[in-house]
């Protein structure tokens, strides 16, 4: 019997197959994501839930997926996986990341969604949610000790299911519990005479801002779909997007652009001009709109936030949305009574239920983008004011932000130690002829984040993603935060070509 079974611990697995968690789920390249690889992660990930007494055999597990081309083929092996452990697996089809979330709460069950997010579509991934919600570090830590067993015949040499896995039919009710969530706490007709132009380009999300923004009476006109898949990352804005954005300034006249990256959790909005937003900021914006009292960002989040002088509370952690989570309940530990989250990405995240005129918003404690764009909107209006307007009445603070593609983590990591290890002669040497002065502060809660007397900001990390390279920068004045992010930039592509710090 032992030899028509393999067993595996998923510890070892992740560190043979390389798709390992990172800030967010799992990640790794498509091709090493075998059904071999995503059936054994789904069953630790019941397994481990069933041992908590989360769920229970014959619960439905619902399954959402994103429009890369390895997508489809994961939902598949997952699905079969939920089936042999004695789940019912629901096929969501493709919808955003927060839909997952927001359905499962709301049904307790538990969710997996097969995406990328917004890394190439080479790559791709699984984010877990447990009926209570997203999986936090403590969760990943038992999946990894997980040990599982399965048939040896369903997968051949290459990892690949010898007969070919198949998905149940689409069941839409996520979809429209993710719209409906929107359209009854917002009142009818609230965004009359709005004009929202939706960049649609390869997100999952795009059919249903849509309907949200129409069924609240904006006028939307939807653009750029693309039939391949395109790798939107909101913290570094591609030049083409740049560049369609202001195009579409010249070309119309409207008074907010919404897109999101590909699984619908990161928002991209831009203003009245074609200029895209920064995340940390729409974040900042959609706290105060949602008249927050304890707000929660990683450390690489614009300084505005303090700034503004909006919240009772803030706290800073390190960059990924579970940690972001943990420091809302600590804040919520500690009092607060309505606590959200947002990271750099503009990803948003709403710790409790949200009371207004006598309609709920149920609190969704993991990354959304279409509550981001509709709070910005409806902030501006609120004020009688224009997107760009919004922005205006906010502490002068800017930040920019790039990375460096095929870079490592482990030489990534090593650069970074080398900076902190050698202490401020080695910092100050490192960036000197860029006018920062000298170093005024370390903080190395994820990364390295440098304050210098000029009170401008360097801040290097390595992406939990994928290997990346990211640099974040911060400054008084936005066209020097983008000459400093440039220098910078320069800066580390010398540090890949000569190996030096």
């Amino acid at each position: 019997m032992a030899d028509k079974n393999e067993q595996v611990l998923i510890a070892d697995l992740m560190q043979r197959c390389g798709v390992g968690f990172g800030t967010s789920g799992a990640r790794g390249l498509a091709q090493c994501m075998t059904d071999r690889v995503c059936y054994a992660y789904t069953t630790a990930f019941l397994q481990y839930l069933e041992k908590g007494q989360d769920i229970h055999p014959g619960d439905e597990v619902l399954l959402g997926g994103d429009f890369r081309p390895s997508t489809p083929r994961i939902m598949a092996a997952c699905a079969a996986a939920v089936r042999d452990m004695g789940y019912h697996p629901i096929n969501g089809g493709t919808l955003p990341t927060p839909a997952v979330a927001s359905h499962g709460m709301g049904r307790g069950i538990a969710g997996l969604m097969v995406t990328g997010s917004h890394i190439p579509d080479d790559r791709n991934g699984i984010k877990f949610y447990r009926p209570g919600g997203e999986i936090l570090k403590a969760d990943e830590a038992q999946i990894r000790e997980q040990t599982v067993l399965f048939p040896r015949q369903l997968f051949d040499e290459r990892g690949m299911a010898r007969t070919a896995f198949e998905l149940p039919p689409v069941d839409s009710s996520a979809r429209r519990g993710y719209v409906s969530r929107y359209l009854d706490f917002f009142k009818p007709e609230c965004l009359a005479g709005a004009r929202v132009l939706l960049y649609a380009h390869s997100s999952v999300a795009t059919p249903l801002l849509q309907a949200v923004f129409e069924g609240l009476g904006a006028g939307v006109e939807v653009l750029a779909a693309s039939q391949t898949f395109i790798p939107v990352d909101t913290e570094a804005v591609r030049s083409e997007d740049v560049a369609l954005a202001r195009q579409w300034a010249a070309e119309r006249e409207f008074d907010i652009i919404v897109s999101t990256d590909g699984d619908g959790d990161r928002p991209l909005v831009g203003d009245e001009h074609g200029n895209w937003l920064r995340g940390d900021v729409l974040g900042v914006l959609t706290a105060h709109y949602l008249q927050a009292d304890g707000v929660v960002t990683p450390v690489s989040s614009n300084s505005v936030l303090e700034r503004s002088g909006w919240f009772e509370r803030t706290l800073r952690t390190r960059i990924g949305s579970p940690y972001v989570i943990e420091g809302m309940q600590a804040l919520q530990a500690e009092g607060a009574r309505n606590v959200v989250g947002y990271e750099a990405n503009g990803g948003f995240l709403l710790g409790n239920d949200i009371e207004r005129h006598g309609r709920r918003l149920a609190a969704l404690p993991t990354r959304d983008a279409l509550i981001v764009a509709l709070a910005v909107l409806m902030l501006a209006r609120r004020q009688g004011r224009s997107v760009s307007e919004l922005l205006e009445g906010l502490p002068a603070r800017h930040t920019a932000s790039d990375r460096l593609k095929a870079f490592p983590g482990s030489l990534s990591q090593a650069r970074i130690a080398a900076l902190r290890d050698g202490g401020a002669a080695a910092i100050e040497a490192a960036f000197a002829g860029l006018s920062l002065g000298g170093l005024a502060d370390i903080d190395d809660t994820d990364g390295l984040r440098m304050t210098f007397a000029s009170g401008e900001v360097v801040h290097l990390r390595a992406s939990g993603n994928a290997p990346e390279l990211r640099c974040y920068n911060e400054a008084d004045d936005p066209e020097r935060v983008r000459q400093l992010n440039q220098a910078c930039m320069a800066l580390l592509e010398g540090w890949r070509e000569d190996g030096a710090v």
